[in-house]
Order: structure tokens, then C-alpha cells, then sequence
């Protein structure tokens, strides 16, 4: 006999785990376990018991759909611990985060961005959390469709190409570039460099990485500047290496924009060793802390890690309240002049 969608086998009960179990080929806890995210299941069996349930129109008993609907007062942040990522940094955004639940009354778990859509997946299924907030957003990112998917109301730090449908906060990144750019053609500046994002950051996609080096790009293209940009590895010696490589192939460049928080320290300290004074041979501005740069008299375009962590869970928690909210917020960067940049008078 042919089982009714929504039906159990005698066409009048409803459809239980077993039938799904039976119609997928697989055993009952295995069902459980799918439906669960509580225990690893692969992507072939998962996909196919997924397909029964749609198949049968299976849904959970009345108390199950009770225990779910439950607020478990915890939202999720998915932190990019992974190469070319700034742990400080990335730890601003995370106190920021807990800092602002907590406002709410919602504690925070702490998931990494290596299990990708897996990850968020599972923590769906299990209703661990109300909510989630995605952090280190590629242009094209495999994370994205699940999320429009999902029945979880997420945020996303940075945004992808495609925003339908998203909440998404970020500082302009592309708007942050060009403010570089425009401080270093003020003063005379007629040829800068961009030192950027390590290598990986620029493969994987990473939004901020490439909208910061298009902002460059743009506002040089636009103002008429001669600009080059490239990638700077991690630790000192790559730094250093890397920064020797581009003023002996550039040797004219006067105006450096560095995005890149590891590389600041020894960027300021290798320019002299080099023969550039700062800010009398060399103009250095960065994208980056406020604090840091503060520290190192840096004239700069601060990453407000506070600001952004905050509006964050607080567009999270509009969500949660079924409120609209825009897809893509944007902060104005602004720029704080300091002793690392001088006019050229070129």
C-alpha cells in the first residue's frame, strides 16, 4: 500500500520516525540522529533520510515542536580562527559580542568557522541556539544558501556579493580604502601602495580584504594616482621581505596603505632600515585598531570591532522579534590624522 504524505502505513496515522526510518532504508536512531544534529552523519545518508521526511511530509510530534520552540536564551558566534585572520582583532568583535547578549539576557556559544556549513547545520538541528552571528564573509561564501535556508535568524559580520534576504553589518571597507587614498593625495601623494591582506585572505574570497584593496584602486583611478597593491604575509620576516620586494620593483612610491594588523610594527620599523624616514620619505596610513595605532602615532582608518560586535547582536535580537531589519549596514569610516603621514608637495 502506498504511505500518503503525511500519513502513516494504515493511511490515517500520522508518520512516525520508524516510517521514515523504513522509507529511507536506514534505522530509526539514525532518523533521530539527522533530525537531532547529535551525532555525525554523512552527507549521502543524511541528504536521503532528509528526502523521506519531505517524501512522507514527517514532522515532529506536538511535544517536540513544544521543546524546540523553546528560547534557549544563547546565540551563536562563528569566529574565524584560520590563516590570515588577526586572533586580537577577532577577539574585539567577540567581547563585543558577549558584552551586548549579556545586555540582552543571552549567553554566547562559540563555534569556529572550520566546519563551514556542517556547522551551522548541526547547531540548527540540535536547537542549541536562537540565533546566529557569522563572521569573516567571503564574497561568494558556501555558508549563505544554508542561511537563507535555515529556520534561525542569523546576522552576518562582513557581507557576500548577494545580500537578498541577509542582515549584514560591517564597516565600509570600499569606502575605507578610498578615505586612505584621498588623505595621501591631499598631501601631494602621487603613487602609493597598498600592503595588504596575507595571500589567503585574498583566496579565500574574504570581503573585507578585497573591498578595502577596490576602494584603493578606485579612488587612485579616480584621482589620477599611480597605485600598486599586494599581499603581505604573516611574522616579521615575510613583512620585512615582502615590503623590501615592493619599494625596490616601486622605489617612487611615497605613500604607503597598510591592512594588516601583524605587519604595522614591523612595517614602521623596517621603512628606516630602508632608507624611508616616516613620515619624511614615506607617508604610512593603515586600516586598522584605533589603539594600535594610537600606540604608534599611525595616522589611521580604525576597524570599530565595538561598534560593529554591538549593532550586531542588536540587529540579532530585532530578528528574533520578528522585526525588519535592513540587509546591509554599513558604517562611515572616518580617519584619525596622526604623525606617520606629511605632505610631499609633489
Amino acid at each position: 500500500m502506498t504511505t500518503a504524505p503525511g500519513r502513516g502505513r494504515t493511511g490515517g496515522d500520522p508518520v512516525t520516525i520508524a516510517d521514515v526510518a523504513r522509507h529511507a532504508g536506514v534505522a530509526a536512531s539514525t532518523v533521530s540522529y539527522v533530525l537531532s544534529g547529535k551525532r555525525a552523519i554523512s552527507a549521502v545518508t543524511r541528504d536521503r533520510v532528509l528526502a523521506s521526511v519531505r517524501a512522507l511530509g514527517y514532522h515532529p510530534n506536538a511535544g517536540a515542536r513544544a521543546l524546540a520552540s523553546r528560547k534557549a536564551n544563547v546565540i551563536a558566534l562563528v569566529l574565524p580562527l584560520r590563516t590570515g585572520m588577526q586572533v586580537p582583532v577577532v577577539m574585539q568583535f567577540a567581547t563585543a559580542v558577549v558584552t551586548t547578549a549579556r545586555r540582552h539576557d543571552h549567553d554566547v556559544l562559540l563555534v569556529t568557522s572550520d566546519e563551514g556549513p556542517a556547522g551551522l547545520r548541526r547547531i540548527a538541528a540540535a536547537a542549541m541556539v536562537d540565533g546566529v552571528l557569522l563572521m569573516d564573509v567571503e564574497l561568494e561564501d558556501s555558508r549563505v544558501p544554508l542561511l537563507r535556508e535555515l529556520a534561525l535568524p542569523s546576522v552576518l559580520i562582513g557581507h557576500p556579493s548577494d545580500t537578498t534576504a541577509l542582515a549584514c553589518v560591517d564597516l565600509d571597507f570600499h569606502r575605507a580604502g578610498e578615505v586612505c587614498v584621498e588623505h595621501l593625495a591631499g598631501l601631494g601623494h602621487r603613487r602609493v601602495a597598498l600592503l595588504g591582506a596575507p595571500a589567503a585572505v585574498y583566496a579565500r574570497g574574504t570581503g573585507f580584504a578585497h573591498r578595502t584593496r577596490a576602494g584603493v584602486l578606485a579612488a587612485a583611478a579616480r584621482l589620477g594616482l599611480d597605485a600598486v597593491t599586494l599581499p603581505c604575509e604573516e611574522g616579521r620576516t615575510a613583512i620585512r621581505r615582502d615590503l623590501a620586494s615592493l619599494l625596490d620593483r616601486h622605489p617612487d612610491i611615497r605613500g604607503l596603505v597598510v591592512q594588516n594588523e601583524s605587519a604595522v610594527g614591523p612595517v614602521l620599523a623596517t621603512l628606516p632600515a630602508l632608507g624611508r624616514q616616516v613620515p619624511t620619505d614615506m607617508s604610512v596610513v593603515a586600516v586598522c585598531p584605533d589603539q594600535l595605532a594610537e600606540q604608534a602615532g599611525l595616522t589611521c582608518v580604525p576597524v570599530p570591532a565595538e561598534e560593529v560586535g554591538r549593532q550586531a547582536v542588536t540587529l540579532l535580537m530585532r530578528r528574533l522579534r520578528d522585526e525588519p531589519v535592513p540587509e546591509v549596514t554599513l558604517l562611515e569610516p572616518r580617519l584619525a590624522v596622526r604623525d606617520s603621514t606629511a605632505g610631499r608637495g609633489q
